[in-house]
Parts: structure tokens; sequence; C-alpha cells
């Protein structure tokens, strides 16, 4: 409790509080940090919440074995893509599972540059994320073509009959698009593993593990000029990585923009589909996060303010998706466009109305909870928001995508879209594709950056010996004798 100083006593200033107390629990030194996330690597046992989640996620394989397979020997025709709706689950899986991605970009890159130090307790894990979400995603453009044994062909080579790809196609965009993502993404991740993997090795025990933890530490020594070129090269890939939040998805977005079916020809796609993939992106955050940190017991790393912080930009990201909704209805009705206009109205009030009501429930709507700080600071109500978003921002896809196509300008070619079992098969599968990889990442590898962790106790403990020292340097002046007894 503060307490006002009497008449005449010197006032002692009012030292600001740094933001680092609340993002990493107390009592933590170096040492301990570095024991906190390597003995869940190298000490850990294997927690009955993580082989619980293990076998949930490998029948998930299993079953995106099984739907891969199907495809490979009866074809896409196993999915319930038909005419006029020959974009279905595929496209609108695989650009919900790109959009999962830039929140680990955003957060690896973007807040990098801007020195924003919560960040640091997240990041590994959201850019692993990042790496996985964009393998669930390929796997959808690969088993699309029909002709997967000729998938190369997408690449920038020319064949026997030197014929080069077609560029101008979107499928096209998006082989780029995905492989330029992943590979700067790979690249991040990795560059920012290579002091961590060095102390693996030198705290690891099995000379196995040594060996292979030394193979990719490639001779880390922490040495001041290791140092010097590492901070380098990871400032110019988060260079490079930040204009990948703006390009990628509006490289995807592009697929839609440049047709000429109504609801898709608009220049407000590229902005608020980045948004929209940065909302999506925060919400798999917090429902990685808030599991991690409750089975490896690391709730004094991964803080309440992380959650809170990851919140707020859910809540920034969704003010813009819901603008982007208000811009495409006002924009239909501005164009004076029949079609347009039409299109507004069979999204609201056709037969797939259900999915446009429940779309604004779950992005614009239910989203408005996280004005309130009680909720943004609560577990439970993070994990049912992060669940509706992720609902929500798959249905907008749906609804840009299926109801759209279902109905365009001639109703003789109107028609009806409903998954199949093997479009659920497929979708399902990828998820298990995802929670395994993400599961053994944990296991395998550092959640959470030492490195940088390490470097935020140190400020931790500068700005408290700051603050002291401060404080003695006052209150020596007011009372002879106290800067001694402090020191003491």
């Amino acid at each position: 409790m503060k307490t006002s100083p009497r008449a005449g006593e010197p006032r002692t200033p009012t030292l600001p509080q740094d933001e680092t107390f609340d993002l990493i629990g107390p009592g933590h030194s170096l040492g301990s940090v570095t024991d906190k996330i390597g003995d869940v690597v190298l000490k850990d046992r294997l927690r009955p919440g993580w082989l619980i989640f293990l076998a949930f996620s490998l029948a998930g394989l299993a079953t995106l074995g099984m739907a891969v397979l199907m495809v490979i020997l009866r074809g896409p025709g196993v999915w319930g893509n038909n005419i006029p709706v020959a974009w279905a689950f595929d496209i609108i899986n695989f650009v919900w599972w790109i959009g999962i991605g830039h929140a680990g970009t955003l957060i690896s890159a973007i807040l990098l540059l801007v020195h924003q130090n919560w960040r640091t307790s997240i990041n590994r894990f959201a850019e692993a994320m990042t790496i996985f979400a964009v393998m669930c995603a390929g796997i959808y453009p690969a088993m699309h073509i029909g002709r997967h044994q000729y998938f190369y062909w997408l690449m920038p080579l020319p064949n026997t009959m030197g014929l080069w790809p077609q560029f101008r196609s979107p499928l096209d965009w998006d082989f780029f698009a995905v492989s330029t993502y992943f590979t700067v993404s790979a690249l991040f991740w990795y560059v920012g593993l290579v002091p961590d993997l060095a102390t693996l090795r030198d705290r690891a025990t099995s000379r196995t593990l040594k060996v292979l933890y030394g193979i990719f530490a490639m001779g880390w020594r922490g040495s001041a000029q290791h140092w010097h070129r590492y901070m380098a090269l990871y400032v110019i890939l988060a260079g490079i990585s930040t204009p990948l939040v703006l390009s990628v998805h509006s490289t995807i977005s592009f697929d839609f923009a440049v047709g000429v079916v109504p609801g898709w020809h608009t220049t407000i796609f590229p902005p608020y589909f980045v948004a929209g993939a940065v909302f999506a992106g925060f919400a798999m955050v917090i429902l990685l996060a808030v599991p991690l940190r409750a089975v490896f017991g690391l709730k004094d790393l991964i803080t309440m303010k992380h959650l809170e912080n990851s919140g707020k930009i859910m809540l920034a990201t969704g003010l813009i998706v819901t603008y982007g909704y208000a811009m495409e209805v006002f924009t239909a009705w501005y164009s004076g466009n029949i079609y347009e206009q039409f299109m507004a109205l069979n999204r609201a009030f056709g037969p797939y109305g259900w999915s446009y009501w429940a779309l604004i429930f779950c992005n614009a709507l239910a989203p408005q909870l996280l004005w309130f700080k009680s909720v943004r600071t609560s577990i439970p109500w993070l994990l049912i928001i992060s669940v509706i978003v992720s609902i929500g921002m798959w249905l907008e896809r749906f609804v840009i995508i299926v109801v759209s196509l279902h109905r365009d300008y001639l109703p003789s070619s109107w028609g009806l879209y409903a998954p199949t079992v093997w479009d659920w098969a497929f979708y399902a599968g990828t998820f298990g594709l995802f929670l395994t990889l993400f599961l053994l990442f944990v296991r395998a590898l550092p959640s959470i950056a030492m490195a940088e962790m390490r470097e935020l106790v140190h400020h931790e403990e500068h700005q408290k010996h700051g603050d002291h020292s401060a404080h003695s340097s006052q209150t020596s002046k007011v009372e002879p004798g106290a800067s001694e007894l402090a020191s003491v």
C-alpha cells in the first residue's frame, strides 16, 4: 500500500515499473531458466497429458494416411467437389491452415523488430506452429491437382517440350507463396534454435544426444564473434520475414480477387485476408500455449501477460475483419451491380445463410468480450473465444468459396455442395499431423527460447539493481545510514 509523504519530507521519485516483471515468474535466475526449459527435453518423464494428446494425434495422423491413399488410388472425385462448386474443402482448408501460421511470423519477426519483450516466451513454439501449419496446408494443392506424380511441374522448370509453368495460374501462385513462406520460416526458426541446441549439447548425458545436438549446433561456442554473426543474421531474417506476413496471404487472396465470380472480384481481399490470418493465428497460439504451460509446468515462463497481449491482438485484428465484412456488404450495395447485390443477399438469406450468421457471431461479436480485462485474463474465457474464432475463420472461407460459387450468374448452373466423409477425414487428419509434429517438437527441442529468456532474466535483474541503487541514493538524503543498511 502506497502512502504519501508527510509535509516537508522530500518526495522519492516513483521509478517506472518495467514490463519484464510481468513476463517471468519471481525467483528465476539465469541457471534456473535454463534448467526449467532444458529439463523438459533432457530429463522430464513422459507426462500423462502429453501421452493422451499424442494418442489422439496419432489417430488423426492414421486417418490422414487413409484419406491421402484414397485420393491417390481413386482421385479427387472422392471429395464432394462438383460443378459449380469446383473449389471446396481443399481450398477452404488450405487457406485456413496458411492463415494459422501468420501469428508465428508476426510474433517472431515483427515483434522482434519493434522490440517487444513479451514475444520471448511464445516465439519458439509459435514459429514451430507456423512450419507445421504450412506443411498441413501444402498437402491440399498436391492432392487437388489429381496427377500427383507431376507435382514438380509447378516448379519453375521447363518440361521436355520446353514449356514453362503457367505463371498466370493461381495454382502456381500458391506454390510459390507456400514454398517461400515455408523456407524463410524454417530458416528463421532454425537460426534461433542454434544457441539452445548448443546448450542441450553441453547438458546432455547421452552420447547419442550430444552428437545429434552438436551436429545441428554447428560448432556454437558462444563467443563474441558467434553472437555478433548470430544477431546480424537473425535481424536480417526478421526483416525478410516481415513482408511475408503481408505478401503470402495477399497472394492467396489473389486466387479469388482476380476471378470474376460475384463476391470475389474486390480489392479489399488482401488486407482483410491478412488481418484474418493473424486473427486465427493468435487464437491457435492461445490454444497451444494454455495446455503447454499446464502440462509442463511453465506457467511462470508463459505468464498471463502473454495470453492477455495475445487477446489484445485478437481483438484488434477482429475489428479489422469486422470492418472487412461491413465493407463487403457496402461495396455490393454501392456498386449497383445486380450480381454483387444478389451475392450479398444470398450469403445472408440463401441456403447457406446459417454459415454467414455463424461467422458474424464467431468473428465479429464474440471477440468483443476481449474489451474487458477480466475476460482477457481468464483462461477459460480465452480458450472459449479462441475456439469460437478458429471455427469462425473456417466458416469465413466456407462462405467466400462455397456460398459464392454455388449460385453464380446463370440459375441453370446453380447447385448445392455437401462434403463427403473423405473431405472430413482429410481435414481431421491434418489436425493429427499438426499435433503429432507439435508434440514431438516440445519433447525433442526447447519450446521456449532459452537464450532469449536468459537475456530477459538479466534485464530483470539489472532493472531491480537499478531500482535499488536509485532508491538507496534517494533515501540516503532523508535518513543517514539507510543506504548502508540497505546494502547489508
